[in-house]
């Protein structure tokens, strides 16, 4: 039986799964992040978890990898990974194929994200759609017409890059105030000294100030809604992460601003949902570019 293996590399975790075609996760692993996450020996503990997953390869037909930040319009360069340290063009599905002697493509991880809920999860009945990821960052993908939109040079869909406030706080990206600055994990514990986990606890516990932190929180989720919405006038806007675990706290918020701020003709239909694929999205929708990789190779 044919298989791929699709890998998701997060700040903290690299968490792989071998997929079958149907979408079925035939088992997965996670391992951390090596701190700091310098490229070589990152490179090299994704060959060792892809070997203690698929031990000699049997049956992988080809690795899809998700990395957080843009990459090259052919799936082999990671152009760069704004939160972690040196990485600025690493070949990773060159380095990655040349260990295993599998096909390799890598993608960004908000997109690997998107293909995942849109293969299987909560963006499969929609054919225009964003997906928001809100973790250490803010990741996005773009799905116009029932297809991934990347751009001309691969990049496109960094919706957590768009400006919000221009004097704001400083992004790695080289941005002002970028929308990641207001709704990342990075973020919250810099406004807050607290940790998104804590204050979903403290809100759940009916702490006053946790409920209006995520009250402002979903506004300002709705206020960066409205620019995309006013772009890319979309179905439904999927909201995923782990900082959607809160989002019963903050959907309410910003599901108002939205209505507020964007006309009924930019949001026929519209719909803020949460995803529901939770963190198998990044791994399914590696593995669903990996698929699509062999399928083009056809």
């Amino acid at each position: 039986m044919t298989e791929v293996i699709g890998i998701d590399l997060g700040g903290t975790a690299i968490k792989l799964g071998r997929f079958t075609e149907d979408g079925t996760c035939l088992q997965s692993l996670s391992v951390p992040t090596p701190h700091p996450a310098y490229p070589d020996v990152t490179i090299d503990m994704m060959t060792y978890a892809i070997e203690k997953l698929a031990p000699g390869m049997i049956n992988i037909s080809a690795i899809g990898v998700g990395t957080p930040g843009p990459t090259d319009a052919a799936g082999r360069i990671a152009r760069i990974a704004i939160n972690l340290e040196g990485w600025i063009d690493i070949p990773v599905a060159t380095l990655i194929q040349s260990r295993t002697g599998v096909p390799t493509i890598v993608g960004n991880d908000g997109n690997c994200a998107g293909l995942g809920e849109n293969w299987l999860g909560a963006g499969r009945n929609y054919r225009n759609s964003v997906l928001l990821t809100l973790g250490t960052g803010v990741g996005g993908a773009v799905f116009i017409n029932g297809a991934l939109f990347t751009g001309h040079a691969g990049s496109a869909g960094e919706l957590g890059l768009i400006t919000f406030d221009a004097t704001g706080y400083p992004c790695k990206s080289g941005n002002n105030g970028s929308l990641e600055q207001f709704l990342s994990g990075q973020s919250i514990r810099r406004i807050t000294g607290k940790e998104p986990k804590e204050l979903g606890i403290l809100a759940a516990a009916g702490d006053r100030s946790a409920l209006e932190f995520w009250d402002n929180y979903g506004r300002n989720l709705g206020i960066g809604l409205t620019s995309i919405s006013y772009i890319l006038t979309p179905e439904v806007a999927i909201i995923g992460g782990g900082i959607s675990a809160s989002a019963k706290y903050f959907l309410p918020a910003a599901k108002r601003e939205i209505e507020r701020r964007v006309m009924v003709t930019s949001r026929p239909g519209f719909k803020l949902i949460e995803a529901e694929l939770g963190n198998q999205a990044g791994i399914t929708g590696a593995a669903k570019l990996a698929w699509e990789m062999l399928e083009r190779k056809k």
